[in-house]
Parts: structure tokens; C-alpha cells; sequence
């Protein structure tokens, strides 16, 4: 069954922004270093090491800053302007892990924003069409389509 269209209510937002953005921020980094080298080729990421990432969720109110570096992703505690900004809605982002759209049909209909350095963008865009989703999904039980838990 596809995900439903949906945007987080407005004062989500207004709340998630003024939560404290470490907890989901490490959340997010341990989620993407659990992924490196599994599905997230490190030697594809090398150019993302040192920069400033920003991943918006615009209707949870979210701004997680990390980076990347030799040993992995790192949460940033960096207020300086980022190298990448990427900004979507919860419900897109999850379209996006659960392969329900891809990259650039989100990107094309401005659903997925990249800003910054247009190379870390393509770098990024290209990663994620890279990954082997069916394989990840396999080997994943809980990911599969009309699988519960219980």
C-alpha cells in the first residue's frame, strides 16, 4: 500500500524548531553510518568529507547539521552557512527510504530541495539512485511491503 499524501500540522514545526536538534541529529548520523559501506559506498561519499551538511524537514521543524569524515557521519554543532542544504517534508523522505519516488521525480517537482554546491547535490542524488534498495529491503524483513509487525 503507498504512503499517503500528508504534511505534518504547522505547529509541529513551530515546536520541532525550537526542540533541541542534537537528539535527531544523532539519530539520523548513526542511521547513515549503520548504512556506510552496507548500502552507502564510503569511497563514493569521499568527496562529502569535512563539508557542512544541513537536512531540512520542513514540516517537523528539523535542521540536522552533520558531516562526513574518514570515520563516518558526524553531528555538526556548526552554525556557519552549510556546503549542501537539503530540504524536503517527512512524508517525502520517507518516500525516498521506502522507494515509493525517486530523487529526481521529487527534485524535478521541487518536493526535494538542494542548495549549495551543485556537485555534493549530484553526488548525493547519484548515491541514493545507486543504492540497492531491493537488496537492502531483502535482507530487511520489516521494510518489506505489506509486512507487520506482530
Amino acid at each position: 500500500m503507498p504512503l499517503p499524501a500528508f504534511i505534518l500540522p504547522a505547529p509541529v514545526a513551530r515546536i520541532g524548531a525550537h526542540l533541541p536538534q542534537l537528539p535527531p541529529t544523532l539519530a539520523l548520523v548513526a542511521g547513515l553510518n549503520l548504512a556506510l559501506d552496507r548500502i552507502l559506498p564510503r569511497d563514493a561519499l569521499e568527496p562529502l568529507t569535512g563539508k557542512r551538511l544541513l537536512m531540512k524537514v520542513n514540516d517537523a521543524g528539523l535542521a540536522l547539521r552533520f558531516t562526513f569524515t574518514p570515520r563516518g557521519f558526524r553531528p555538526l554543532l556548526d552554525p556557519r552557512q552549510p556546503d549542501l542544504t537539503i530540504s524536503a517534508t517527512a512524508r517525502d523522505y520517507l518516500a525516498l527510504a521506502l522507494r515509493e519516488e525517486d530523487p529526481d521525480t521529487l527534485f524535478f517537482s521541487r518536493r526535494l530541495l538542494m542548495e549549495g554546491e551543485t556537485d555534493l547535490g549530484l553526488l548525493v542524488k547519484n548515491t541514493l539512485d545507486a543504492v540497492d534498495w531491493d537488496a537492502l529491503t531483502a535482507r530487511l524483513p520489516l521494510l518489506r511491503h505489506g509486512r507487520t509487525v506482530g
